[in-house]
């Protein structure tokens, strides 16, 4: 979805004319298809990225040391909070009638911890990948379960994909 996601916002892009046309196809390629953050995002737009795949490339210490701190801790949040949260909340949700209300609420509340420790998980893990190769993502979730509104909480959840949605749809 990634994928088709930076596609159509690409081409739009460049049918509304916010970005020219890359004229050379291995930037684009790489744009659509780079490996961080194909499976779970940030989506990323070609104004952003395109130039980002033009320029050299070169090992720099500095970025070590902060791609693995979010390789890590989006590891630890997809590894030791999601999946030790997911047989729990699948127990409850695949027999509800065999629990409480009280259980079927915990769960609930799981579910929504879990959902949001594998997707900000997997995007720390690609923004930290990405930083580690020189490559700037910007931040995708910032901490929503603190928003004060509907409205807020979508700013903070999965921005990229807000985003997108909001300027494409």
């Amino acid at each position: 979805s990634f994928y088709t996601f930076q596609s159509i916002g690409y081409t739009l892009d460049v049918y509304n004319r916010r970005v020219p046309a890359e004229r050379s196809f291995l930037p684009y390629a790489q744009y659509v298809a780079f490996f961080p953050q194909l499976v779970a995002g940030p989506i990323e737009r070609a104004a952003h990225m395109i130039p980002q795949f033009t320029r050299l490339h070169r090992f720099k210490r500095e970025n070590l040391s902060p791609g693995l701190w979010l390789i890590g801790w989006g590891l630890f949040k997809k590894m030791c909070v999601a999946d030790q949260i997911s047989p729990f909340v699948n127990t409850i949700y695949s027999a509800p009638q065999s629990y409480s209300g009280s259980y079927t609420l915990l769960a609930t509340v799981l579910f929504a911890i879990q959902i949001y420790c594998d997707f900000s998980g997997y995007s720390d893990m690609a923004i930290g990948l990405a930083r580690m190769f020189g490559f700037h993502f910007p931040e995708n979730f910032n901490q929503p379960y603190r928003s004060q509104s509907v409205t807020d909480f979508w700013r903070r959840w999965h921005i990229s994909l807000s985003n997108w949605l909001r300027d494409y749809l």
